[in-house]
């Protein structure tokens, strides 16, 4: 998976924050400014490009699926490096349901048969041509086995909106095949719509209009999609929880499921294809021409189908368990051991991987040599660094959740926050996370230097947030996010998380505070690649982070928010751009309901005046659409005084913090850390969201129509999407008590500032 490339569902919400004027140092008293900014140009000088490009090298040469003999060996060469590092480490084992293809196949029966090719040919000079382990074929782990033929009928995304305007037009998928193209959303929510609508099957491909010749030049030529390259990847339904689909509650010593009873693991076949095999598949389509937004790059004619041939598609796996292998190294706090900064990135891939994970991966390691030569020239942390290297992520976060559940007690009670990355390319910072972190990344991006530009990474990001904001026919946030960028004296904005990387299990599951940094987005990078067997050292490095610039500044960015959290001794949050952020939520949620009433009311008058019927092409079959009548009005009064009385809160705590916290003694701040360490849990109530009670955070979750994409106060605003005024009462009130408990907590930390 990858938060960055397939971050194109996540919105950044323009936020109006807090000053930045103000230094770590100012907000977080008792850090020695000089000493530590030595500490970071130390730092600095230990991070290596040319030995994270060999690493890469080493660590992409073999495929590196989970169960792969080289993902083994990746997690035991780390091993040994940590431990030439000086870090405390060992390896941690998870035993997890995990297919593997016996057999797949697609033909189209035709006059003759075309069969479809489900492997990429290698290519000369590339990995792909000189691994000696085979590479995993087309694959979508956790489809449904099954063997079936019938008609294909094209479904554009295979999203909520695409099935109506199918509905519309009179056609049908069940007892179909449906093809779909990816960039709408998760592949896992493909599947299960077209499951939910009656398909007995589904392929899915990558549309040059996407990533392929359309936008870029092809590899080996450029970095752009081959016509046989093919993006594999999982379809467990994610939006319902994350890690073993045996193990709905993430514990060991729960009920495990039967595959049969995991609603988490689709029931029909799929595939993954090659946008060269869907080219044939579509010319066989009748039907209608499809709308303009749903047609791709292909040079044919796009239609809704059906096929005017069948097509046979049979998948078969082995449903047996894989051994995971996290590997998790320590350097223990000096004086506040039981307080854990953690950092992660995962190792597994579906091929090589070069790009994802092991970009990410080989940063992570260049930053655990640089702490342990820092800590062996006499430098400790104060508070205790874990780094860890996740397995099985691809196939459903699984090494992160596993381990996360194994230690939930712990880590509910020690855990700082967590920083994650997952793949990184040359281009503009991508961060997202808690909103109360948020002033520490902007300090962070003010202090780094970006080495196109050599400017800050974070003016290089203000000035992207201004040049996207005047674009012609932008979003308001894009240009709520120019305003903001323009004003040097408030944070610009992070991302809020969804899924798709290893933090969901501490944000979404635990209420640990987590981040997710990297770079990207310039020159094509790797995402024409992506999942695919082209996703090679060669490819990474010609067009992701040629010479490897970005590595080396990932390192520093991630390196210095790790040892400022490690050696501040008082909290790192800013309580006031979490108010802001939750203020625009709700604004968010509000406009939601009053969009839904006015669409409702305008469809009520169209249906009335027969407008959708009058308004078709009488040579083509429409029908009206379905009703969607408006929910009653939600009653937002305890969240409007919930979210008032946090906003006073937090202003009140930061200013109180920057007058007070300096003065504290070493009592007063352990005590004050206490109350702050867990702050972010009031968020993540026990009974958790409508129909998904693994997911628990109430601020912030995956959309269950969306995957990947954040929903901000998902219980309340899915709850208006999906017309539940039972659930909209329910978690407006669920989620003031989460903001009042939150505010709560400060309101005890300003009367403990206050006393002394």
């Amino acid at each position: 998976m990858q938060f960055a490339t397939y971050r194109l569902c996540m919105t950044i919400c323009a936020l109006t924050l807090a000053p930045v004027g103000a230094s770590l140092q100012a907000h977080s008293p008792g850090l020695p400014a000089a000493s530590h900014a030595n500490l970071e140009r130390e730092f600095d000088s230990s991070i290596d490009r040319d030995e994270m490009r060999r690493w890469l090298r080493q660590m992409s040469s073999e495929p590196n699926q989970v169960g792969s003999p080289h993902d083994k060996a990746n997690a035991e060469w780390e091993l040994a490096q940590f431990r030439k590092f000086g870090w405390d480490a060992h390896i941690e084992t998870f035993d997890v349901l995990y297919p593997t293809p016996i057999e797949a196949g697609v033909e189209i029966l035709s006059a003759p048969t075309y069969r479809f090719t489900l492997q990429e040919p290698p290519i000369a000079g590339d990995t792909s041509a000189t691994a000696s382990q085979p590479a995993l074929p087309a694959y979508l782990a956790y489809q449904g086995d099954g063997d079936v033929t019938a008609p294909v009928v094209y479904v554009n995304h295979g999203l909520q909106e695409d099935y109506a305007w199918l509905q519309r037009s009179g056609i049908s998928v069940e007892g179909r095949i449906v093809l779909a193209r990816y960039g709408g959303g998760f592949r896992g929510l493909i599947l299960r719509l077209a499951q939910d609508h009656g398909a007995v099957g589904c392929l899915i491909y990558s549309d040059p209009a996407e990533d392929g010749y359309a936008v870029e030049s092809v590899y080996p030529g450029g970095p752009a999609r081959p016509s046989q390259g093919i993006q594999r990847g999982t379809v467990l339904d994610i939006t319902r929880w994350v890690g073993d689909p045996l193990k709905p509650d993430g514990s060991a010593t729960g009920k495990r499921l039967t595959l049969s009873e995991s609603p988490v693991i689709m029931k029909i076949p799929a595939l993954p294809v090659s946008y060269e095999d869907a080219q044939v598949l579509l010319k066989t389509f009748s039907g209608p021409v499809v709308p303009k937004q749903w047609r791709g790059a292909l040079p044919l004619t796009y239609r809704a189908g059906p096929s005017q041939v069948p097509v046979h598609l049979r998948v078969k796996s082995a449903w047996g368990t894989k051994t995971l292998y996290d590997v998790v190294a320590m350097i223990r706090g000096s004086s506040q051991p039981d307080e854990w900064v953690l950092r992660g990135n995962h190792r597994d891939a579906w091929v090589f991987g070069a790009e994802d994970p092991l970009s990410g991966q080989v940063v992570l390691l260049e930053e655990a040599k640089a702490i342990g030569r820092l800590a062996r020239g006499g430098w400790h942390p104060r508070r205790t660094l874990v780094y860890l290297s996740w397995d099985g992520e691809e196939a459903g976060l699984m090494g992160s959740t596993e381990w996360a559940s194994a230690h939930a007690a712990e880590l509910k009670q020690k855990a700082v926050m967590y920083v994650n990355s997952d793949n990184n390319d040359r281009g503009f910072l991508s961060a997202g996370g808690s909103p109360d972190l948020e002033h520490l990344l902007n300090e962070v991006a003010n202090d780094v230097t970006d080495p196109e530009t050599q400017v800050s990474v974070g003016q290089r990001l203000r000035a992207k947030m201004e040049v996207d904001g005047a674009a012609k026919g932008v979003s308001q946030e894009a240009k709520a996010n120019a305003t903001l960028a323009i004003d040097a004296r408030h944070d610009f904005p992070i991302q809020a998380l969804g899924s798709g990387s290893d933090f969901s299990a501490y944000l979404e599951h635990l209420g640990v505070p987590a981040l997710n940094v990297e770079f990207g987005e310039e020159g094509g990078g790797s995402r024409g690649v992506y999942h695919s067997r082209y996703d090679t050292f060669e490819h990474y490095d010609r067009f992701g982070d040629p010479g490897f610039a970005y590595s080396a500044v990932l390192a520093k960015f991630v390196g210095r928010v790790i040892l400022r959290t490690a050696d501040a001794d008082l909290p790192p949050q800013r309580a006031t751009n979490f108010a802001e952020a939750v203020r625009r939520y709700l604004g968010a949620a509000k406009q939601l309901e009053a969009d839904q009433h006015s669409a409702s009311a305008t469809q009520a008058r169209m249906l009335a005046s027969n407008a959708f019927r009058l308004a078709a092409d009488s040579n083509l079959q429409s029908g009206n659409p379905p009703v969607a009548p408006a929910m009653p009005p939600i009653d937002f009064t305890a969240l409007d005084d919930a979210v008032n009385r946090l906003e006073v809160s937090a202003k009140s705590y930061d200013a109180t913090f920057t007058k007070r916290a300096a003065s504290l003694d070493a009592v007063a701040r352990a005590r004050l850390r206490h109350l702050m360490l867990t702050i972010d849990e009031t968020l993540a109530p026990t009974q958790g969201l409508p129909g998904r009670p693994w997911f628990k955070n109430l601020i912030y979750a995956p959309g269950r129509y969306t995957g990947y994409e954040t929903k901000t106060l998902p219980g309340i605003t899915e709850a208006i999407e999906e017309q539940s005024s039972a659930d909209a009462a329910a978690y407006v009130h669920f989620t003031a008590e989460a903001l009042n408990a939150y505010r709560e907590r400060l309101e005890e930390a300003i009367a403990l500032l206050k006393a002394h």
